[in-house]
């Protein structure tokens, strides 16, 4: 995974945290706009979340930031 992506997630779950607390749940998609504008950075997204770590569509965000550190 690369480093910005890495940066994104994290930055993203901690917002979704610090907003909605530590059951909160996010999907791959929460971390790109409404638009595929960068399908190659989508597509490294899914297989991390689908492929590599067999995770369901929505996960906690805590989980996803433990897994990404």
């Amino acid at each position: 995974m690369t480093t910005g992506l890495k940066h994104k997630i994290l930055e993203v779950c901690d917002k979704k945290i610090a907003q909605k607390g530590h059951t909160v749940g996010v999907s791959f998609y929460a971390f790109f706009k409404n638009k595929n504008d960068n399908p190659e950075l989508l597509m490294e997204a899914a297989t991390w979340w689908i492929k590599t770590h067999k995770l369901d569509h929505f996960e906690k965000a805590v989980k996803i930031k433990k897994l990404v550190e």
